[in-house]
Order: structure tokens, then sequence, then C-alpha cells
């Protein structure tokens, strides 16, 4: 992987790393942070932006079961060409808890975690742990979680998958209550995370908020200079992701 640097000098890295947002608009913000040449290659079911020198990119879906399918046919593409990725990167917009993740800041995950796997019970929510089975929360590295955030500016705390995405300050408060540490919540961290621990590769999570978190007011919403703060985050993260070395994790 070849990563851009200062005075279009070129940095390269051996580390194979996979980008998988929701929708083609978070991938091509992405790709602004890398211009160079891009190859379009299809998958089965998924179609793949190879950025000459830089990472690949996927638009992997919305929400986390086709977020992972994609994501699953990346990673086994790879694998089956010998050339399997280090890393897997979970990225795109996403709504902020306020005041916490207001909107535009970078939001880094130190857990990727679904947030409404479970059981609805009387006595309350039971994630789907607690009823003897499954996971719920994915950990990236945590060294490279600092050196990310550190280069960024991101916001480290936990970001929320949800197969709903809430739109009432109840559903915001009861999930702040369940999560006191969540600073974000998309729709694919968690699928990604899946896939990627099914090929034994570490994941990150990198959103940028595009709205806050609770009542639905679409005029509140900022998701241009969410997606310009993607690109300018992923610009920050090159020299992070150049320099890691998923063997000291």
């Amino acid at each position: 992987m070849v990563l851009p640097a200062e005075e279009g000098r070129l940095i390269t890295s051996s580390a194979r790393i996979l980008v998988a947002t929701a929708v083609p608009v978070e991938r091509d913000a992405v790709a602004r942070a890398f211009p160079r040449p891009v190859r379009e290659t299809p998958l089965p079911g998924a179609l793949l932006h190879r950025v000459t020198g830089g990472p690949d990119l996927l638009a992997a879906g919305v929400g986390p079961a086709l977020a992972a399918a994609s994501t699953a046919t990346a990673l086994t593409s790879a694998a089956l060409d010998d050339r399997p990725y280090a890393l897997v990167i979970s990225a795109g917009i996403a709504g902020g808890f306020p005041p916490h993740a207001p909107l535009g800041s970078l939001v880094l995950a130190d857990e990727i975690t679904a947030a409404d796997l479970g059981a609805d019970t009387a006595e309350g929510f039971l994630p789907v742990t607690d009823l003897g089975f499954g996971t719920v929360t994915h950990r990236p590295p945590a060294a490279l979680v600092r050196d990310a955030a550190a280069a960024t500016g991101a916001r480290t705390g936990t970001v929320l998958t949800v197969s709903t995405v809430t739109g009432t300050a109840a559903r915001a408060a009861e999930l702040r209550s369940r999560h006191p540490r969540a600073l974000a919540e998309a729709m694919e961290g968690f699928g990604v995370a899946e896939a990627a621990a099914a090929h034994g590769v570490p994941v990150l999570e990198l959103r940028a908020v595009s709205n806050p978190v609770g009542p639905r007011d679409r005029a509140a919403w900022r998701i241009g200079d969410a997606l310009t703060a993607l690109t300018e985050g992923f610009g920050k993260l090159a020299p992070v992701l150049q320099s890691w070395n998923p063997h000291d994790q």
C-alpha cells in the first residue's frame, strides 16, 4: 500500500487494508483522501474500488447484515487470492450523542457494540451474551486506536450499531443509559467487525458525525460537513496506517 506524504513523496506500506462504508457517497469521501487512480473490481454481489497505492474501498450496503455479507465476500476473495487483508476499517457518517460528539466531529470506536442484538423482557433489554451465546462487542487494537485518535483528533468511545436508527429523545436516553460510553450510532460497524473477526482480521471504526442522535430533524443534519470531515480524517490517518504493524498487536 502506498500513502500520500509531504511534498508529493509517497510512503509505502505492505499492509493491505479494506475500508467498508455503507453507501457510495461515503466510499467516495474516503477515496478523496487518496487522490490516485481507482480500478473497479467486481466481486460476487459487491464492487471493490482499488485505489492505486492505497486501500481497497467497498460500499458494503446499509445495515449490519448486508455490511457483514459484503465485507465477508471481499475478505474471502482476498484470502483465496493469497493476498489477505491486514486490517478492515468500517467508515462513514453517523449520529452523535450530544454533547459528547458534536456535528462535524470524528469518532473512533474503542468498542464496536451491537446495541439491539438480544431480547426485550419485562425486566428490560438483555444482550444476546446474557442469553448465553454470541457476542455484542468487538474491540479494535488499543494501540491503533490510540495512535489514530492522536493523528485525527477523533474522540474515542463506544460506537453503537443499530438496525433501527434512533428517532426519539426517549430512545436516545435509553441507549446512553445502557451504554454510558456511547458517542455515536451507525448501522454497519458490528456487521463489518463480525466478518473481520471470522477471518481473524483486526477492525477499526471511524465515523464523522452528521446529526445528533434523538428526534429526527433533517434540517439540522450536516451531511456535507460530515463527509468533508471524513475525507480530512482519512488524510490524517494515512501515516498511522502506513506505520502500523499488525504483528505488533
